[in-house]
């Protein structure tokens, strides 16, 4: 991508024109809205995937409680490959929804 000076190197008393020097302006407001899109592009994997994270903890420390209770109490132990399973899905089918690429 070329410069502003770049384009008029030839005749650089075009930027003097007030018509230039609106297009100029627009085309450094439309460069920080493209930033500012990028990064906003860039943060809302970000949620998703902190979402995602919490849940699987959350996941993580059910079946931890399920494992204690049941040394504790002699409960039903938990279905570790059922778990598995489960969060496996959660977590391939969440990237699918929200486009992310593991």
């Amino acid at each position: 991508m070329k410069s502003i000076r770049e384009i008029f190197k030839n005749n650089p008393s075009l930027l003097d024109e007030p018509e230039v020097m609106r297009l100029i302006a627009y085309c450094e407001q439309l460069q920080d809205e493209i930033v500012e899109f990028k990064f906003q592009k860039t943060d809302n994997k970000e949620l998703p995937m902190l979402d995602m994270l919490k849940e699987v903890i959350k996941g993580c420390n059910a079946i931890e409680k399920q494992q204690m209770e049941h040394e504790r109490f002699g409960f039903e132990a938990p279905d570790y490959q059922e778990t598995i399973s489960n969060l496996k899905r959660y977590i391939y089918g969440r990237c699918k929804d929200e486009k992310i690429y593991l």
